[in-house]
């Protein structure tokens, strides 16, 4: 029975869950063992060869997110005999430490991203700017975006006569970006009193000029909370890092059958299709214009809406998902490249 191995930096991790977690049911069904295992940070080599006997067994290896050192990915490559470097984020920089600055960049990190998948043998990556990056140093790269689930999702049931209700679902370190937008709502809130903004997040801003509905985060919270919104946001700066983004929001809030308003950045483009399923806002004027007028129109909410979720189904879809990565771990273990 083929074993598959699959390694993350932490297994909570969002990324994680989706990308990882979500194999593990259709791989077993499909006839392989699964393991999941936490791979520490730095103690680089170390922390591979305590995991020989580990990677020996394997039919396939998975580093989610994990990279290596040139002497590492060496190592790797001599104990798993087939590999799979799986990222859905621009992780060959970093984070800018303020909004609105360039990228983190260090040779450091470019170089262990290069060795990465150099050693492998596909490159999973979660968009096309990030299978772009990697390209000039894999032997074979994918795209696979990051898929869900849209059937546990169901469509908004807000209402033109219930207050405007913005919603933003997110983890704490990216909520800097909702300041792109904050001027937008400053203006918006002066003209509609009941306007809200709905943070879905483990901590929330504090804006006096904007209300903020806080929603602590938990899954069945996240599906409530946006079943009960009118419009999502994705707001984003344009640098490396926000260019490798996912946009897994947006496949949220389409899925829960929610116009989007997004900045035209990386994947959001493709997830976004301006006019289609929602509108693409460059600046604090284009925000405040697209947000005003889906408030302003149930009915373009509705057909937006209705178009974003079939999106979600034809596009970004689970099973797909499931089905491509499997066919992949079979060929690998079949010996094909």
């Amino acid at each position: 029975m083929p074993h598959a191995t699959l390694l993350g930096y932490r297994l909570d991790q969002p990324s994680f869950r989706y990308r990882m977690l979500s194999l593990v049911g259709a791989l077993e069904a499909a006839g392989w063992t699964t393991h999941l295992e936490r791979f520490p940070s730095g103690r680089y080599g170390l922390r591979t060869w305590e995991r020989r006997e580990l990677l020996r067994r394997s039919s396939v290896v998975v580093l989610h997110q994990i990279k290596l050192s040139g002497a590492e990915a060496r190592l790797f490559a001599a104990l798993a005999s087939r590999r799979i470097f799986d990222f859905d984020d621009a992780i060959y920089v970093r984070k800018p430490r303020h909004l609105g600055e360039p990228a983190d960049d260090s040779w450091w990190r470019r170089q262990k991203f290069a060795a990465t998948c150099q050693r492998v043998d596909v490159v999973a990556a979660g968009n096309d700017v990030l299978a772009a990056a990697a390209a000039p140093h894999a032997r074979r790269v994918l795209t696979l975006p990051t898929a869900l689930d849209a059937s546990i999702y169901r469509a908004t049931s807000a209402t033109q006569d219930d207050p405007p209700t913005i919603a933003w679902v997110g983890n704490p370190e990216n909520l800097v970006y909702l300041e792109i937008l904050r001027p937008a709502l400053a203006r918006l809130a002066l003209r509609h009193p009941t306007l809200r903004l709905r943070v879905i997040c483990s901590e929330f801003p504090d804006w006096p000029e904007v209300r903020i509905d806080k929603v602590p985060w938990s899954p069945a919270a996240e599906i409530a909370a946006l079943g009960e919104s009118h419009i999502g946001v994705m707001p984003l700066t344009d640098d490396e890092w926000s260019r490798g983004k996912c946009a897994f929001k947006l496949l949220q809030y389409m899925a829960a059958s929610l116009p989007c308003v997004a900045s035209p950045v990386g994947a959001n483009t493709e997830a976004v299709i301006d006019g289609r399923t929602g509108y693409h806002a460059r600046d604090a004027a284009e925000w405040e214009h697209a947000l005003e007028r889906l408030m302003g129109s149930g009915e373009l909410r509705s057909r937006l809406g209705q178009a974003g979720r079939a999106h979600v189904e034809s596009r970004y879809d689970l099973k797909n998902y499931q089905a491509r990565y499997v066919a992949l771990f079979e060929s690998l273990a079949g010996g094909k490249d």
